[in-house]
């Protein structure tokens, strides 16, 4: 049993604070391989990846002009404000996998569905549940898409800082890498459990701390 999340954000972030001790006290105990995916940057996860092996993935939560978007197995950054079927395409350049976060969710710049439908062939990875999400509304459209078009799930936490954090994540049977990880994870479990009110108003809470700092 591995246990997975694809979508977390370091001090790097703006709204995020997760720093390489926590990443590396986490890793072994509540999860085995985690993606750090931070706001349009990925040179934090890259040096976390440096220090810590292969059990960090380099992601970066790239803000489209459509809405945010996921890189994953990436190595060069990758610009922010494009159109998405250009973001898209780079990440796929590098080979990486595309991994759609909180699908339809407005309020949190999540891909509306028109757009997705038009790149269904291109996306590896949605996320059917987003551990801060609000409501489980979003979750059962993403279900539904997902099995619709035959793209692997994940569960993952979108954790911002360490408290609440290790108790959404996808399950999966093998190490993964970019090339076996579509693939497992649409034979994963999933483990899931709503977070406190503090894990889900992190972004605003670590956005007003770094502005008073």
């Amino acid at each position: 049993m591995i246990r997975i999340d694809l979508h977390t954000h370091s001090i790097a972030s703006p709204d995020g604070g997760i720093t390489l001790d926590q990443y590396k006290s986490v890793l072994g105990k509540k999860l085995d391989y985690i993606a750090i995916t931070d706001h349009n940057r990925i040179d934090f996860a890259l040096d976390a990846h440096k220090k810590l092996g292969d059990k960090i993935i380099v992601g970066e939560e790239i803000m489209t002009q459509d809405g945010e978007i996921i890189g994953l197995f990436l190595t060069k950054k990758i610009l922010p404000f494009q159109g998405l079927n250009e973001t898209i395409q780079q990440i796929k350049q590098q080979n990486g996998l595309v991994y759609v976060p909180h699908p339809f969710e407005a309020i949190r710049s999540g891909i509306a569905i028109e757009n997705l439908k038009l790149h269904v062939e291109n996306l590896d990875i949605i996320e059917t549940i987003n551990g801060r999400a609000l409501s489980t509304k979003k979750s059962k459209q993403a279900i539904r898409f997902a099995n619709k078009h035959k793209i692997s799930h994940a569960v993952s936490s979108d954790s911002h800082g360490i408290n609440g954090w290790g108790i959404s994540y996808s399950i999966i049977e093998k190490r993964p890498s970019r090339t076996n990880l579509v693939s497992l994870l649409s034979q994963a479990d999933y483990a899931y459990k709503k977070p406190g009110m503090r894990a889900i108003l992190y972004p605003k809470y670590n956005r007003i701390k770094k502005a008073l700092s």
